[in-house]
């Protein structure tokens, strides 16, 4: 039992903990939406690794498409022991939130929310089948959240209410998988430098490097979130589930 299903593993964080897994001896399913050719470089790097990768075209925020991303990822892989959630966006524009629209609030919400709330019931419902036919051991579910699930940013309120959405979603689902011997785990990035965190570097490199907004002064980078997923796969963590762990370089300590 070593495939796992990583949602947005074509870029950023994604591809960081795809490649993170495929190194400590996972075959990964790729999912990806838009970005064909970024999923097939990660599928050949997951191979560099000695390890297998699958290629998944789905948008986890249509019902359609959750369902075939499942019923793909079963059939490649026989059994999965891992979903990872992390596919995600970010507003398609920074606004206040007395001025936001509810366009973007329905598709921040859809894809950030929504989309894994209702993979994660689809695979659960799988991976406790798979448990009672004894074809698995120990799955896990890893939800891959925010700090901004609980810092709030007013000019991107979709985005923090929808990460906020996730880390009760990580309870719920620990608090009613534990009696299958399915853990869950909430995952929660800090400042990654990834193409999403690209217009903001020069803001963060002076609240990170110059004014001390995170006890470790540096940028965190996609392989620190793949360290911490691969610490859950490795099952380093069995008496534990709906914890939280933090990757963000100490910024929940919020020291004066």
């Amino acid at each position: 039992m070593t495939s796992a299903i990583v949602t947005g593993a074509s870029r950023g964080i994604g591809r960081g903990i795809a490649l993170a897994l495929a190194e400590a001896g996972w075959d990964i399913v790729v999912n990806y939406v838009s970005n064909e050719g970024a999923a097939a470089a990660v599928v050949d790097e997951v191979a560099a690794r000695g390890r297998r990768g699958y290629p998944v075209k789905a948008n986890v925020a249509d019902r359609d498409d959750r369902r075939r991303l499942v019923d793909e990822a079963y059939a490649a892989c026989g059994a999965i022991g891992l979903l990872v959630n992390n596919a995600g966006v970010a507003p398609t524009v920074r606004a206040d939130i007395l001025d936001a629209d509810e366009e973007s609030f329905d598709r921040v919400l859809d894809i950030n929310l929504k989309g894994p709330y209702f993979l994660t019931q689809l695979v659960a419902r799988r991976m406790i089948e798979q448990l009672e036919a004894g074809e698995v051991r120990d799955p896990k579910i890893v939800i891959v959240s925010s700090i901004s699930a609980y810092t709030a940013s007013t000019n991107r309120g979709d985005y923090c209410v929808a990460k906020a959405g996730l880390a009760m979603m990580a309870k719920l689902y620990a608090a009613r998988l534990a009696e299958h011997g399915i853990n869950v785990y909430e995952v929660r990035p800090g400042v990654v430098a990834t193409d999403m965190t690209s217009g903001v570097k020069e803001k963060y490199d002076d609240l990170i490097l110059d004014r001390g907004l995170t006890p470790i002064r540096r940028w965190g980078q996609p392989e620190d979130v793949g360290r911490a997923v691969v610490a859950i796969a490795q099952d380093l963590l069995p008496f534990s589930t709906g914890q939280v762990l933090d990757v963000d370089g100490g910024f929940h300590l919020r020291t004066l």
